[in-house]
């Protein structure tokens, strides 16, 4: 179903505030290059996951335990590395979703925050 042209004019104007507020994190949010990367990191950790559920297979077929142990552990790894959020090139705790109470909290997040306080007290 396509916006209405209210909507889009609201999405527009969200969009601009959002680039003038914080640029850093537009330009972040407008690149597809984080989405792969995390999708690589799930395919790949799939897929080692995979290769350690058919050596844990093979170990317990063959009953060898040392095989059955290490296709374990080979599993729980591409688990882990599949599910990891990976911060790769960015500064200590940004992206982590920490505290933004903080100096630096954007007014377009407070004037969001207002909006959804005031939906929220209407519905009372």
């Amino acid at each position: 179903m396509p916006l209405s042209e209210h909507e889009q004019r609201l999405l527009e104007q969200l969009e601009q505030q959002l680039h003038n507020e914080d640029p850093k994190l537009a330009s972040t949010l407008g690149s597809g290059t984080n989405r792969s990367l995390a999708a690589r990191h799930v395919v790949l950790g799939s897929l080692v996951a995979v290769i350690g559920v058919l050596v844990l297979l093979f170990g317990i077929s063959s009953q060898i335990i040392v095989l059955g142990v290490l296709g374990f552990v080979i599993m729980g790894g591409g688990i882990y590395w599949a599910s990891a959020r990976h911060t790769r090139g960015r500064p200590n705790g940004a992206g982590r979703g920490g505290d933004n109470s903080g100096p630096h909290r954007s007014a377009f997040m407070t004037s969001l925050e207002n909006r959804w306080d005031e939906r929220r007290r209407d519905e009372s």
